[in-house]
């Protein structure tokens, strides 16, 4: 039944993120939905901000704001349920009605990270496709499958620097 299921899109009144994924949440328990209803989440990331009187504060800030990404079975009864919760406006796509998003936009927006198969092994060329060292070149050094990363050996700066990357940020390299 999960590889039915696929991520969606529902917009949000600014600020009631939180509150729509604690009322969906109510639903699925109340319904007995989650097994159609896998998955609620709202992209977050931290950030570090000057506060008051020269102290730091982390605080959380949402990637998208004003949406929540729900990976689900769809169903107009589910459409129904999302889309009459209250501080959801609807669903992303034509004329409100649900648009499932692609595996690549699942990937750049890292809503599922484990990798299942992995390609590639050590002393294997990989190319790093996402994040701070993307276009970069390397070779693996070291695989660690229960954490899903890797080390390789990436040149920087004129010399190689052993990095720690995770195993969806890279993609093997075949040479021809």
């Amino acid at each position: 039944m999960d590889e039915l299921a696929r991520w969606y899109v529902i917009h949000t009144y600014s600020g009631y993120e939180v509150m729509v994924k604690t009322n969906l949440e109510k639903i699925i328990e109340n319904n007995n939905l989650g097994d159609q209803i896998l998955e609620i989440r709202i992209p977050m990331y931290q950030d570090i901000v000057e506060g008051k009187n020269g102290k730091k504060k982390v605080v959380d800030r949402k990637v998208f704001p004003c949406y929540v990404f729900l990976k689900l079975i769809y169903s107009n009864d589910i459409w129904y349920l999302i889309t009459n919760t209250r501080g959801v406006t609807g669903f992303v796509g034509p004329q409100g009605r649900p648009l499932a998003l692609t595996d690549e936009e699942i990937k750049r927006m890292r809503l599922e990270t484990k990798v299942d198969a992995v390609d590639f092994a050590v002393g294997d060329s990989i190319k790093v496709v996402t994040g701070a060292l993307e276009g970069f070149v390397g070779v693996v050094t070291e695989l660690n499958y229960t954490t899903q990363k890797l080390k390789a050996k990436v040149e920087m700066f004129g010399r190689e620097t052993e990095v720690d990357l995770e195993f969806i940020d890279v993609e093997k390299i075949t040479l021809l």
